[in-house]
């Protein structure tokens, strides 16, 4: 599908975005449910067998008992078979501090990032990469899928970086407008005439010069 999408992409068509395997980061600490945690784990790896799952934590014992949880959990699944494949390429890291937590994140660029700490918004507001943010306790990726109304149409493997998800700004065109007046003009053309002149760009230069002279 990506590949078709950046080929037609070449000529007279606008796509969307890349994508790739569906993917989750779930970040938690000591006060997340390791139940809670393990399902949303879970209900990204029953996507497929290449979908990725993967939750970071400074809590050794938040990480044992949510790899519990996830063996526990996923012996009930209808799609065992395929999230049993997904979950043996998914990772659970630990980590030294929040900041480690963070700089992970943001490499990392996951579409979806459930937060599921006791202080989720100052994480929030340092994340800088990623598809779509879930925040709190009580927060499932799986709304974003169903009811909670955001668009689920989202930026896989590292585009987040570069990418947002779609939204209704993605089916605009947009043009811009400018117009400088004289004040504006003595304001900012000489900065014109130097990057020109260093471009060796002369009539763009010659176009706000004569301009300037024309008072």
């Amino acid at each position: 599908m990506t590949a078709a999408k950046q080929r037609v992409s070449l000529k007279d068509v606008a796509i969307d975005m890349p994508a790739g395997p569906s993917e989750v980061e779930v970040i938690a600490d000591e006060t997340a449910n390791p139940s809670f945690v393990a399902a949303d784990l879970l209900s990204q790896a029953e996507h497929g067998v290449d979908s990725q799952a993967v939750c970071i934590t400074t809590s050794k014992d938040l990480a044992e008992k949510v790899l519990a949880e996830v063996d526990r959990q996923l012996q009930l699944l209808p799609r065992k078979e395929i999230a049993e494949k997904s979950v043996a390429n998914s990772k659970i890291i630990l980590v030294k501090n929040l900041d480690e937590v963070i700089d992970v994140t943001n490499e990392y660029a996951p579409e979806h990032l459930i937060i599921s700490t006791a202080n989720y918004m100052q994480i929030a507001e340092r994340i800088t990469n990623a598809g779509s943010i879930f925040l709190g306790h009580l927060t499932p990726e799986s709304a974003g899928d169903y009811a909670s109304g955001t668009n689920h149409t989202l930026p896989t493997n590292g585009y987040a970086k570069a990418y947002s998800g779609v939204n209704l700004d993605s089916f605009r065109k947009k043009i811009t407008y400018q117009e400088i007046t004289p004040n504006g003009l003595q304001l900012i053309g000489n900065a014109i005439e130097i990057m020109a002149e260093n471009e060796q760009l002369f009539a763009h230069k010659n176009a706000v010069t004569l301009r300037m002279k024309n008072k």
